[in-house]
């Protein structure tokens, strides 16, 4: 296992800051949020998660996707907006990471794959932190993660002493770590870690569930404001427009847009004439967790839910996803 000092590493991203851009969990009026940094002294390293996900990083809340300008005489200008810039993620929790590995699934490796994710993809680094304990909300071990899952990066940390253990799990991860003082150790780290206190409901439990009367009663708390999609690091529902933005002289400049958005949302499945096949909360708090355990797995062949428990903390009105899932396994209480 190699290892390396606090120090050491500090002042080799001190030196890779020049080329790359680095983003960590930041503190901002008590909340941790994964953010750009402007110095090294802002990363916060003994935290829980973050309020917010790295998805946001590789699939934003709103881009610009091209930019457009139309003169109306046959000149028109399109022209796409590809990210190039090169970025460092660091401290990364494996939950988060976890989730990434869901988003390339139907950004990357479906055809054709999405151009401005890949690109961001492509220009990023994945330095993660293993977490030391697991919080209140938390339970990947529960949908096959774990507080030391590697999944997703192409670097582990975990601290250890002064300083981290160093886990080089890609290419891009050895070839960036090349010139970093590292050394090796036999080191043996025992997982205090249980494995998942959550049943994830079976397909067949599920198939059988679309017509249960859990839905409804959870339904009934629920005030579809979208926040647990929001904060989730695996939804990734968009919409995408064009928005005039200016113009002079007979031509007008306009850009297309994408930005999130939520099958949580009432008006997400609406279709020309008014017509929406999914109008009642019930059917939309049923597509949700049938998307994360049933739907995506299906396509995919994995779960879209990674256990990092942001839903269960943000919903206003106590909406908890590992209640579903045990009430459709074992029954109500």
């Amino acid at each position: 296992m190699n290892y390396i000092r606090q120090e050491d590493l500090h002042n080799w991203l001190a030196d890779i800051g020049e080329e790359y851009r680095l983003t960590a969990p930041v503190e901002k009026d008590g909340v941790i949020l994964y953010e750009p940094i402007q110095s090294l002294d802002e990363i916060v390293w003994d935290f829980e998660k973050p309020v917010n996900s790295i998805k946001e990083i590789f699939f934003p809340q709103t881009e610009i996707l091209m930019e457009l300008q139309i003169s109306g005489n046959g000149s028109d200008e399109i022209k796409e907006v590809i990210p190039t810039e090169k970025n460092i993620l660091l401290n990364v929790r494996p939950c988060d990471a976890h989730g990434l590995n869901c988003l390339d699934a139907m950004f990357l490796d479906d055809s054709p794959p999405d151009v401005y994710y890949a690109a961001r993809r492509q220009n990023s680094v994945v330095m993660g932190l293993s977490c030391s304990h697991m919080g209140e909300s938390c339970f990947c071990t529960s949908v096959g993660g774990s507080p030391g899952d590697t999944v997703g990066m192409d670097v582990m940390l975990s601290k250890y002493e002064e300083g981290f253990l160093v886990e080089l799990l890609t290419p891009i991860g050895e070839a960036l770590f090349s010139d970093l003082p590292v050394t090796e150790q036999v080191i043996e780290v025992e997982s205090p870690f249980e494995k998942g206190l959550f049943p994830v409901p079976n397909e067949e439990i599920l198939k059988k569930s679309f017509d249960s009367e859990l839905w409804g009663m959870q339904a009934e708390r629920c005030i579809s404001c979208r926040i647990c999609a929001y904060v989730c690091p695996t939804c990734r529902c968009f919409d995408i427009r064009d928005e005039v933005v200016g113009g002079s002289n007979g031509t007008k400049q306009a850009n297309r847009i994408r930005c999130w958005d939520s099958c949580a949302s009432e008006a997400y499945r609406r279709i020309a004439g008014g017509h929406n096949p999914r109008a009642s909360k019930i059917e939309r708090l049923r597509n949700r967790v049938l998307c994360k355990l049933y739907y995506y797995p299906q396509q995919y062949g994995m779960l879209s839910c990674v256990g990092c428990g942001r839903c269960i903390d943000a919903c206003p009105v106590g909406m908890d996803i590992t209640e579903i899932m045990s009430v459709l396994v074992e029954g109500p209480a």
